[in-house]
């Protein structure tokens, strides 16, 4: 399988040798080069055409107009966006601007490989900590699917998320799910929230019916079971 190139883009060293640390020990990506502004990272794209861009916009030498300019001229290219805890209005700028996935640089290790891993393949992620922020604003992030920027394709569940969905179809609680899956149950509950982004629905509830429907588990499952 050929490898996902990746383009690092920050002005802060640690930042790049943190991620390029990070990347190092994935299998089937590869860094093809780093950037400390908007400039180069136009440049190198155009140069090296990487599956996925990893930026800290908010970071110095950069902005959202690049973001913009990426998803214009460089349509195949994805983008994650890593930075520091910001304003979910920040959040919804970048979406609007063709942030493919968005997660906080204080996000866990697994966190962050997970979502180098989807939106390298094209599927967006949204760390745990991003959806808190938009809850407590009061934000529908199911309007932000509806953005023209945002690709159609992006509600495909990895592998991960449908070994989590199936576990909470069979009842079992995120703590529970963590022991069985060898996760934390912070990590756990960030595959629970883009589960329910992802499918469009509220509660648990919509989860068992999307594993029913899509045959995951079996409805015989429900029927002797008390109300």
């Amino acid at each position: 399988m050929k490898a996902k190139t990746i383009i690092i883009a920050d002005s802060s060293t640690i930042g790049k040798i943190g991620l390029n640390s990070v990347i190092s020990g994935m299998s089937n990506v590869e860094v093809v080069g780093e950037v400390e502004n908007s400039h180069e990272l136009l440049n190198l794209i155009k140069d090296k055409a990487p599956d996925l861009v990893v930026i800290d916009f908010l970071s110095e030498g950069f902005d959202i107009d690049v973001i913009v300019k990426i998803k214009r001229d460089f349509i195949r290219t994805k983008i994650l966006a890593v930075t520091p805890m910001q304003s979910s209005n920040t959040f919804i700028h970048a979406m609007k601007a063709g942030v493919d996935s968005y997660i906080k640089k204080s996000c866990d290790l697994e966190e962050i490989t997970d979502a180098i891993k989807s939106t390298s393949k094209g599927t967006s992620f949204f760390c745990g900590k991003i959806l808190e922020e938009i809850r407590k604003a009061s934000i529908k992030v199911d309007d932000l699917n509806n953005v023209s920027e945002i690709p159609c394709d992006a509600i495909e569940l990895s592998k991960r998320e449908k070994e989590v969905l199936y576990l909470i179809a069979e009842g079992n609680t995120n703590t529970e799910i963590a022991s069985i899956l060898f996760l934390s149950s912070h990590t756990v509950t960030t595959h629970r929230k883009n589960i329910m982004i992802k499918l469009g629905v509220k509660n648990t509830a919509g989860i068992v019916m999307y594993a029913v429907k899509s045959g995951l588990v079996s409805p015989n499952k429900f029927l002797f079971q008390a109300s």
